[in-house]
């Protein structure tokens, strides 16, 4: 049983299975389209909504130093991402990684997880964009009736139909292909970055010194709690986590990181990338510096503009710019939030299917969902089927508590990938990594550290549906998957020719 549930897939057998005219995407990404994804997926919820959250609450203008903790964590796991993605450039990211190094029940595991993770942060985000949207309508005097805006709180229903729809129209434009997806998301992102640049301009004429001060405001102790909405790590030892002073900084980075979640969906599209050992590696590692930068300069100028303890927990940005006597802009900062949840949407919207179809591939889901489009080379039936169960999901659920799962699956996936390097630089020393991360053991191990210290102070209830979904997963593979996988197959052909 053991052996069965640890067998590896080897990486070349990986890197041939891409090669079969069925199952091949078409290659048709550079550098540049990977950067550009990567920046289009992580900048969204976070600079328009985090920073209030984090600077009012936890940091105060400390916020800053919050987006550079979360930011390192994140480059420490792209480091290693990168490794991976140069030396096994094929669709599934860490699900590909850990079925080449730890084995097929963790690699269903890693899978399983990126399904959860994506699949709902697509929903959440589509949500988010489409709060946006009746932002802007209302503010033109438009507004859609109660029962299809998901707000008709009169009945108990109501369907969210732009939610519901752009998802549908996203999971139409992946359908069609990989360079269409990237231009468009090119047009977006730079729409996106423009009005964020001009946030930071224009709101550096409005700050105030006296606003900074404190710059790192008095520590203060949260109140002890035993309920699952508490972090885990207060529930385990007794430690209250504390809201400013120097720990409030490293609190607030456990908030902010799911302003940086998506740089991982780069590596997703390894298999789609004409030069994917130099390209993937440049693509990741690229658009984590440029919104990581982005980050801090927004939160150092908000901050600047409005005291931190009356920043608006919601709308910041434009929030702020209210406060100076300026208005126009709220709209503005809306329109771009809307368009950059768009991409950020679109981009989880691709890094589920191809997780999806990598695991189809692999059969360890049926393989009905493992052959591409005839003519866009796209893998087409997990992209229409997710993003319809996607839009359904959207339109009828706010998910506002389960937005955590997002931070937990990414973090996860941090630590597999972690752990994957250090065992596939011992098991595979031979293989051939144009790129590869510094400091090994030790990057990966402070990486895997780092990102279990992040996950314990998310609170013990996300943990609690994490692992209900981790049950569910073990599930299906133990009744499906372990029997119909491909290397399961593979040895029942080959115990059946085997002689005596």
């Amino acid at each position: 049983m053991s052996s069965t549930l640890f067998r590896t897939k080897n990486i070349e057998q990986s890197i041939q299975d891409t090669e079969e005219p069925e199952h091949a995407l078409r290659k048709s990404l550079s550098a540049l389209d990977l950067t550009v994804f990567g920046v289009g997926v992580i900048i969204g919820t976070g600079i328009f909504v985090l920073t209030g959250t984090a600077a009012k609450n936890t940091a105060g203008p400390a916020v800053s130093l919050s987006f550079v903790v979360a930011g390192v964590v994140c480059a420490l796991a792209a480091l290693c991402y990168a490794e991976f993605a140069s030396t096994v450039p094929v669709a599934g990211s860490a699900y590909t990684f850990s079925y080449a190094s730890l084995g097929e029940l963790p690699a269903w595991i890693i899978g399983w997880d990126l399904v959860l993770e994506l699949a709902l942060g697509t929903a959440v985000v589509a949500v988010g964009w489409s709060g946006y949207i009746h932002s802007l309508l209302d503010n033109a005097g438009w507004q859609l009736p109660e029962a299809l805006s998901g707000r008709d709180g009169a009945h108990g229903f109501g369907f969210d139909i732009l939610a519901a729809a752009l998802v549908l129209l996203l999971t139409a434009i992946l359908v069609v292909g990989m360079k269409l997806s990237a231009r468009v998301t090119t047009v977006v992102v730079a729409i996106k970055v423009a009005v964020v640049l001009v946030v930071i301009i224009a709101g550096s004429f409005f700050v105030k010194a006296h606003n900074y001060h404190p710059f790192i405001p008095p520590q203060k102790t949260v109140e002890a709690s035993g309920s699952l909405k508490a972090p885990l790590i207060q529930l385990m030892f007794g430690w209250a986590p504390s809201n400013f002073g120097v720990m409030g900084i490293f609190t607030a980075a456990s908030v902010v990181f799911f302003a940086f979640i998506g740089f991982d969906v780069v590596a997703t599209a390894a298999e789609e990338t004409r030069n994917p050992q130099r390209d993937v590696p440049r693509g990741i590692i690229g658009s984590l510096i440029i919104c990581t930068v982005l980050y801090v300069a927004v939160s150092i100028v908000v901050t600047g503009m409005q005291k931190y303890k009356r920043l608006h927990v919601d709308a910041p940005l434009a929030d702020a710019f209210k406060a100076t006597g300026h208005p126009w802009f709220a709209g503005l900062i809306s329109f771009g939030a809307a368009v950059g949840l768009t991409t950020v949407c679109m981009i989880l919207l691709l890094g589920q299917s191809r997780v999806f179809f990598a695991m189809s591939r692999d059969g360890l889901l049926p393989r009905f969902f493992s052959h591409t489009h005839p003519k866009f080379r796209t893998p087409y039936r997990p992209t229409i089927l997710l993003g319809v169960v996607i839009a359904i999901v959207a339109g009828f659920t706010s998910l506002s508590e389960l937005a955590e799962l997002v931070n937990i699956g990414t973090l996860f996936a941090f630590i597999v990938v972690a752990i994957s390097v250090i065992i596939l630089r011992r098991t595979r020393p031979d293989l051939e990594r144009s790129f590869r991360t510094p400091l090994v053991p030790a990057l990966p191990i402070l990486s895997v550290l780092a990102s279990l210290w992040l996950m314990l102070n998310l609170p013990a209830e996300t943990w609690l549906r994490f692992a209900i979904w981790m049950v569910i997963g073990f599930a299906v593979y133990f009744f499906y998957g372990r029997t119909h996988s491909r290397l399961a197959r593979s040895e029942g052909r080959d115990k059946h020719t085997a002689t005596p």
